[in-house]
């Protein structure tokens, strides 16, 4: 699995993903469970890579330079 993911990508997928669950947990209403998917841009945050980047063939991570 090689990282597809980078740092600016990384750093709003980590914001987009707390504002998601802070909405789940403070917002009473009925559909607030639906910002529990804040989770899975946490988590390819912290992984650096994202399975639908590599469907599509896009990454955000800069070159590695031998």
């Amino acid at each position: 699995m090689q990282t597809n993911v980078g740092l600016v990508d990384r750093v709003l997928r980590i914001v987009v993903g707390a504002a998601l669950i802070a909405v789940a947990l403070l917002v009473a209403h009925p559909y607030a469970w639906v910002g529990w998917i804040g989770v899975v841009p946490i988590l390819t945050a912290i992984v650096g890579y994202c399975p639908a980047y590599q469907l599509i063939g896009l990454s955000t991570c800069p070159l590695k330079r031998e």
